[in-house]
């Protein structure tokens, strides 16, 4: 069950579109909160807030950050609809995003021959995007969020400087994911509306920040690779899997290749798809886990490469510098792509 709490706020530490970030007093002291703007309306200092506190209670995915659920100061909100599509279905906080699908009926339902970069943690966004922009300057990269993570595009600090940097030209947020460029209700129709709508030559398809896992080989959304592979293979698109991998995980499950990738590789994907790896030393190891089509690639220093491009990135809590393996795995993915761009 939820906990919730009340207290004032007592500063702004940051704000951009969709986002605030306050300081709350809850119980005597200032605690971290984030306001989803689109949802709950602006609040100032000195508004009286209920925050649900569960994540930091139990110790999990928000990183330390109450959510504010309403403004007591505010008697009401009327935020403009997007249509007739909700997300968040069934809550006290659904909204109408509305949909792109309800703005083009007549969206064409195939991306012929687009490469499709399929990851399994948001982190992966980062090299993936990095990688795509130097090896095929000038061209599209359109992420697609899913909502195998945290549902609001507005949270993600990564997605923000990604933009800022032009290292991705737009975003759909697909499913109960919400506040991209253009919505939509499902993946496979995200993929249409990144093409048709906002001109990918390119989609990077992940969840928003936050996996979630339990240990087990299929309780975790990151098996949703499988479906992403499975949506874009039958639209026409060309998959590429991005390997999620790691050489300082101190979970045996996630050392080298993760267990994510060995367990949808060898049991779930259904086509046989790309593989691009950032170590010659592991290719066999995901040769072994079917007939993919595993391709080495060498992208060089990926730490370097993320700091000349100004992207600060952590996954699981390391930097490329801590552990290039994840980041160079994920970059591999990047050129994959942008070498299906360039020579298609």
């Amino acid at each position: 069950m939820p906990t919730f709490r009340t207290g004032p706020v007592v500063q702004i530490l940051a704000a951009r579109k969709g986002l605030q970030r306050l300081l709350v007093r809850i119980g005597g002291t200032d605690q971290r909160a984030y306001s989803l703007t689109a949802l709950t309306g602006d609040v100032v200092v000195g508004d009286e807030v209920v925050c649900n506190t569960t994540a930091v209670d139990l110790g999990l995915g928000t990183g330390g950050w109450h959510v504010v659920h309403w403004n007591l100061s505010r008697r009401s909100l009327d935020g403009p609809g997007g249509g007739h599509i909700m997300k968040l279905r069934y809550t006290s906080l659904q909204a109408d995003t509305g949909a792109s699908e309800e703005r083009h009926p007549d969206l064409p339902q195939r991306i012929e021959g687009v490469p499709v970069v399929a990851c399994s943690l948001h982190s992966q966004l980062a090299a993936v995007a990095v990688a795509f922009a130097a090896h095929a300057p000038g061209r599209r990269l359109v992420y697609v969020m899913t909502d195998g993570g945290a549902l609001p595009l507005a949270l993600s600090d990564l997605v923000a400087d990604l933009r800022d940097r032009e290292l991705i030209a737009g975003v759909v947020t697909a499913g109960h994911s919400f506040g991209g460029d253009e919505e939509a209700v499902n993946v496979i129709s995200a993929l249409c509306v990144a093409v048709h709508v906002l001109g990918a030559d390119a989609v990077v398809v992940a969840m928003g920040p936050g996996v979630v896992g339990t240990g087990t080989a299929l309780g975790t959304t990151a098996h949703e690779v499988v479906a992403i592979v499975a949506d874009a293979t039958a639209i026409g698109g060309r998959p590429i899997l991005c390997v999620r991998a790691g050489g300082a995980d101190a979970r045996a499950r996630h050392q080298g290749i993760s267990h994510h990738t060995r367990t949808a590789l060898a049991h779930a994907v259904p086509v046989t798809v790309p593989v691009p790896v950032g170590s010659m030393e592991l290719a066999a190891g995901i040769g072994a886990l079917g007939a993919h089509d595993v391709r080495a690639i060498d992208v060089g220093d990926i730490a370097a490469q993320l700091s000349a491009a100004g992207v600060v990135v952590t996954t699981m809590g390391r930097s490329a510098s801590e552990d290039a393996l994840p980041f160079a795995f994920a970059a591999a993915a990047g050129v994959a792509a942008a070498a299906m761009v360039i020579h298609a």
